[in-house]
Protein backbone atom coordinates (compact mmCIF):
# COMPACT_ATOMS: atom_id res chain seq x y z
CA UNK A 1 0.00 0.00 0.00
CA UNK A 2 2.56 2.73 0.88
CA UNK A 3 6.44 1.61 0.25
CA UNK A 4 9.45 3.66 2.15
CA UNK A 5 12.53 2.68 0.52
CA UNK A 6 16.08 4.48 1.74
CA UNK A 7 19.18 5.07 -0.63
CA UNK A 8 22.38 6.44 -0.14
CA UNK A 9 23.88 4.55 2.35
CA UNK A 10 27.64 2.97 2.11
CA UNK A 11 30.75 3.44 3.39
CA UNK A 12 32.80 6.54 4.14
CA UNK A 13 35.79 7.60 6.35
CA UNK A 14 35.50 9.03 10.05
CA UNK A 15 35.28 13.12 9.22
CA UNK A 16 33.20 11.89 5.96
CA UNK A 17 29.81 13.53 4.69
CA UNK A 18 27.29 11.22 3.37
CA UNK A 19 22.95 12.13 2.27
CA UNK A 20 20.46 9.68 2.95
CA UNK A 21 17.33 9.36 0.94
CA UNK A 22 13.90 8.13 1.64
CA UNK A 23 11.28 8.41 -0.67
CA UNK A 24 7.69 7.39 0.33
CA UNK A 25 5.32 6.07 -2.85
CA UNK A 26 1.88 4.19 -2.93
CA UNK A 27 -1.40 5.51 -1.55
CA UNK A 28 -0.43 8.43 0.02
CA UNK A 29 -3.18 11.46 1.11
CA UNK A 30 -0.41 13.10 2.96
CA UNK A 31 2.49 12.70 4.91
CA UNK A 32 2.84 13.79 8.46
CA UNK A 33 5.92 13.51 10.62
CA UNK A 34 9.19 11.46 9.36
CA UNK A 35 11.88 10.51 11.21
CA UNK A 36 14.77 8.82 10.69
CA UNK A 37 16.15 6.03 13.23
CA UNK A 38 19.43 3.97 13.79
CA UNK A 39 20.78 0.29 14.84
CA UNK A 40 23.94 -0.62 15.66
CA UNK A 41 24.47 -4.29 15.81
CA UNK A 42 23.27 -5.57 19.43
CA UNK A 43 21.34 -2.06 20.38
CA UNK A 44 18.58 -1.56 19.87
CA UNK A 45 16.36 0.90 17.44
CA UNK A 46 16.74 4.63 18.19
CA UNK A 47 15.33 7.75 17.05
CA UNK A 48 18.00 9.93 15.56
CA UNK A 49 15.87 13.14 13.90
CA UNK A 50 12.20 14.01 13.32
CA UNK A 51 10.79 16.64 11.24
CA UNK A 52 7.25 18.00 10.96
CA UNK A 53 4.88 18.54 8.43
CA UNK A 54 5.42 22.05 9.15
CA UNK A 55 9.19 21.83 9.20
CA UNK A 56 9.86 21.38 12.33
CA UNK A 57 13.06 19.50 13.63
CA UNK A 58 14.39 17.84 16.85
CA UNK A 59 17.53 15.93 16.90
CA UNK A 60 19.67 13.39 19.10
CA UNK A 61 21.81 14.77 21.03
CA UNK A 62 25.19 13.10 19.66
CA UNK A 63 24.02 14.01 16.08
CA UNK A 64 22.70 17.63 16.57
CA UNK A 65 24.87 19.93 14.77
CA UNK A 66 26.37 17.10 12.72
CA UNK A 67 23.06 16.03 10.90
CA UNK A 68 20.36 18.24 9.11
CA UNK A 69 16.97 16.52 8.37
CA UNK A 70 14.93 17.92 5.87
CA UNK A 71 12.03 17.00 3.33
CA UNK A 72 10.64 17.77 -0.33
CA UNK A 73 7.34 17.39 0.48
CA UNK A 74 6.01 17.07 -3.90
CA UNK A 75 7.97 14.09 -3.68
CA UNK A 76 7.43 12.53 -0.31
CA UNK A 77 10.76 11.94 0.30
CA UNK A 78 12.55 12.73 3.47
CA UNK A 79 16.79 13.43 3.67
CA UNK A 80 19.32 13.21 6.43
CA UNK A 81 22.49 15.15 5.28
CA UNK A 82 25.11 13.68 7.99
CA UNK A 83 28.56 15.13 8.16
CA UNK A 84 31.70 15.03 10.40
CA UNK A 85 30.88 11.35 10.39
CA UNK A 86 32.32 9.32 13.08
CA UNK A 87 32.69 5.52 13.52
CA UNK A 88 30.04 5.20 16.23
CA UNK A 89 27.40 6.32 13.45
CA UNK A 90 27.99 3.38 12.16
CA UNK A 91 24.44 1.51 11.95
CA UNK A 92 21.48 0.46 9.89
CA UNK A 93 19.61 3.44 9.31
CA UNK A 94 15.74 3.62 8.69
CA UNK A 95 13.03 5.92 7.96
CA UNK A 96 9.84 6.31 8.90
CA UNK A 97 6.88 8.68 8.40
CA UNK A 98 3.19 8.96 9.40
CA UNK A 99 0.57 8.55 6.87
CA UNK A 100 -2.69 9.91 5.81
CA UNK A 101 -3.92 7.21 3.15
CA UNK A 102 -7.57 8.13 2.24
CA UNK A 103 -7.57 11.44 3.06
CA UNK A 104 -9.51 10.68 6.10
CA UNK A 105 -6.98 11.99 9.00
CA UNK A 106 -6.25 8.75 10.22
CA UNK A 107 -2.37 8.20 10.69
CA UNK A 108 -0.72 4.64 9.87
CA UNK A 109 3.18 4.44 10.59
CA UNK A 110 5.37 2.76 8.15
CA UNK A 111 9.12 1.78 7.48
CA UNK A 112 11.53 1.40 5.04
CA UNK A 113 14.51 -1.82 4.79
CA UNK A 114 16.93 0.24 5.90
CA UNK A 115 20.38 1.36 4.48
CA UNK A 116 23.58 0.85 6.22
CA UNK A 117 26.33 3.31 6.84
CA UNK A 118 29.59 2.16 8.13
CA UNK A 119 31.91 4.72 9.24
CA UNK A 120 35.81 3.29 9.00
CA UNK A 121 39.30 4.01 7.86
Amino acid sequence: QVQLVESGGGLVQPGGSLRLSCAASGRIFSIKTMRWYWQAPGKQRELVATITSLGRTNYLDSVNGRFTISRDNAKNTVYLQMNSLKPEDTAIYYCNADVDVAGNAKLYQYWGQGTQVTVSS
